[in-house]
């Protein structure tokens, strides 16, 4: 087991650093100030140089490098912010990867290669008002009829929403019960029959757009169907690798408001000194540190382990947990230690704080990953609705 990584991931990682911190501040804060998402000139150059699809096959337009490629690319852009790190996560992690492991050949030729040019972006949708961390009750419904699937619903809290050019609809396919009903169809933005909500005002996730979406006899071809009916699992598979995404999203929260606040530390005077030589202060960075390193260290071991299919729920639950518990509590001291700096919009240290929260949200709360991991542990699922 070796821990350190190789030339080249030191190379790549050392490459998409430069590059994020050379360009990508100033947009970062017009995406938070406008809350509007990156333009897509800037998606097309992460293209050019390399930082899209970076562990997607070669025939399809990725690098066909691997998950902790991915994983280390992302976390030195989601240092910046979520907004300008959000199409990474996409390409890498996100709901493409469904579309690789088990759509169609033609699908994956007309999305894929797209989304690794930066022409397209796809995003997920699952939640619904009443489909949350209970997935499983999701309404949406997608009828084939001959060539064509017609879908009816609506989608809550879609990451990408309104903005995306494509989405991964999970739907209720069948007549079965629970999840034995629910699949996946690729649903294109400008489909017959879709139509978007007003952009949701969050907390955080400013530059992350997020809609409703609405299926009015929505139409699609039948090639669209990513995973027919009694696919949940294989869904749920490919999104423990999304969950590795968040969790890096979060864990580049964390590690980026660490790198700030230790340069402010020896940069801020009080008592006529750098308040870094205060033993208070030396004690709150040694915990940074130390659950920065542990989070990392879980993501890699779930990449790693993950590197000849997909991750398993319980890796990728315990990474996610821990990662969105650590983020919020490292941008929270990170903000304290700055004392009124840290609470200015000016700095940007608030802005990691909120964007903290927001994914031990999302991808499935904080205590939905708790029931999966003690799910995993005792080898079988427990049923909340008894």
């Amino acid at each position: 087991m070796d821990f350190r990584l190789t030339d080249q991931q030191v190379e790549l990682r050392d490459a998409a650093r430069a590059f994020a911190q050379a360009e990508l501040p100033e947009i970062a804060q017009r995406c938070e100030e406008n809350a509007a998402p990156p333009p897509h000139d800037l998606i097309r150059k992460y293209a050019a140089l390399g930082f899209l699809g970076v562990n997607v096959p070669e025939e399809y337009g990725g690098l066909g490098l691997g998950n902790i490629e991915a994983l280390l690319i992302l976390e030195e852009f989601a240092k910046i912010s979520s907004a300008v790190a959000f199409p990474i996560f996409e390409s890498c992690v996100g709901p493409v990867r469904a579309i690789e492991h088990f759509g169609a050949e033609a699908l994956k030729q007309r999305v894929i290669p797209a989304v690794c040019s930066g022409d397209a972006v796809v995003a997920i949708a699952m939640s619904e008002p009443d489909a949350g961390s209970a997935l499983t009750d999701l309404k949406t419904r997608a009828v084939q009829r001959g060539d064509t699937v017609v879908i009816n619903g609506m989608k809550r809290w879609c990451s990408g929403g309104g903005h995306a050019d494509g989405y991964v609809v999970y739907c209720r396919m069948s007549d079965d019960p629970g999840a034995r009903g629910i699949g996946a169809v690729y649903v294109e933005k400008d489909a017959p029959g879709v139509s978007f909500g007003p952009p949701e005002n969050l907390m955080g996730f400013r530059g992350v757009p997020s809609s409703d979406i609405f299926f009015d006899d929505a139409e699609v071809p039948a090639e669209n169907i990513v995973v027919p009916a009694g696919g949940f699992k294989k869904l749920m598979e490919a999104f423990d690798l999304e969950r590795c995404g968040n969790a890096t999203m979060a864990l580049g929260q964390a590690s980026g408001a660490l790198e700030q606040v230790l340069d402010y530390v020896q940069e801020r005077q009080q008592f006529g000194k750098p308040i870094v030589e205060f033993q208070a202060v030396q004690l709150r960075l040694a915990e940074m540190q130390i659950k920065v390193e542990g989070a990392r260290l879980l993501i890699h071991r779930v990449a790693c382990n993950a590197e000849h299919g997909l991750p398993s729920i319980l890796d990728s639950s315990v990474a996610k947990c821990y990662a969105n518990e650590i983020a919020r509590e490292v941008t929270g001291a990170a903000v304290q230690l700055m004392g009124a700096y840290g609470y200015s919009r000016e700095y940007g240290m608030e802005r990691r704080l909120r964007d903290a929260w927001g994914w031990g949200i999302a991808g499935g709360a904080i205590d939905i990953q708790k029931v999966n991991i003690a799910s995993a542990m005792v080898g079988r699922r427990f049923d909340q609705r008894k």
